[in-house]
């Protein structure tokens, strides 16, 4: 049973890439937003010299521009799919190897778009991180946060009409908790305090991961049978 979960996550995985190499306009489109928008903070606010007051601005743009861009890259996750493609996977794959494949391919996605837009981010704007390997982590389960959490509320807002609506709705209050902590424990990397002072954010964020994560596998077979 595991082997068969495992040749259709790994199946719909290399789907997913095919799809998106075909469409290489979408990724395009979202490293031209993390770009302008990085662009534009630098226009704005001007960061480039930093005091001790621009740290906390510094780390909280680059959140923001992290949430949205892991909004628009995740909300096609199911959108994307017309409904003939739909019925021929739900004949031929589990539910379970869908949800989990659609996590999987969200989080390698949007570790790379983390990776790119903090080099760009650090590169236009200054790199005032003291514990970049904190950082960095703090990086990963946010990527990892966000696409656990949007790749189900993307299934969820894919049933309805105007889903593009109903994924920001729904999104709000699940991630908003996630990326308050992801603030607090970058900031602490920015300001090279002893890695135990984000312990109790790692762990919390690694138990909402792991808890969403377990949530989505029970509860996605239900919502893909309606």
């Amino acid at each position: 049973m595991k082997a068969v979960l495992l040749k259709e996550i790994l199946y719909l995985i290399q789907k997913d890439l095919v799809l998106e190499w075909r469409q290489k306009y979408a990724f395009n489109g979202m490293l031209l937003y993390v770009g302008s928008t990085v662009f534009v903070c630098y226009l704005s606010f001007g960061l480039r010299q930093f005091s001790d007051d621009s740290g906390p601005i510094w780390n909280a743009l680059l959140w923001i521009i992290l949430l949205f861009t892991s909004v628009n890259a995740i909300a096609k996750s199911f959108m994307q799919e017309n409904r003939g493609r739909l019925l021929y996977f739900y004949s031929i794959v589990s539910p379970q190897g869908i949800i989990l494949a659609k996590i999987v391919y969200n989080t390698l996605l949007m570790l790379l778009l983390a990776f790119i837009c903090f080099v760009f981010y650090a590169f236009v704007l200054g790199n005032p991180v003291q514990d970049v390997p904190m950082f960095l982590l703090s990086l990963l389960l946010g990527a990892i946060g966000f696409s656990t959490s949007l790749t189900m509320i993307s299934a969820i807002a894919s049933k309805a009409a105007n889903s593009s609506t109903l994924m920001a709705i729904l999104s709000f209050p699940v991630i908003v908790p996630m990326l308050l902590m992801l603030i607090k424990m970058s900031k602490n990397a920015m300001d090279g305090l002893d890695r135990g002072a984000s312990l109790d954010e790692l762990l919390t964020l690694l138990a909402i991961n792991m808890i969403v994560i377990t949530v989505s596998y029970i509860l996605f077979p239900y919502l893909w049978r309606s």
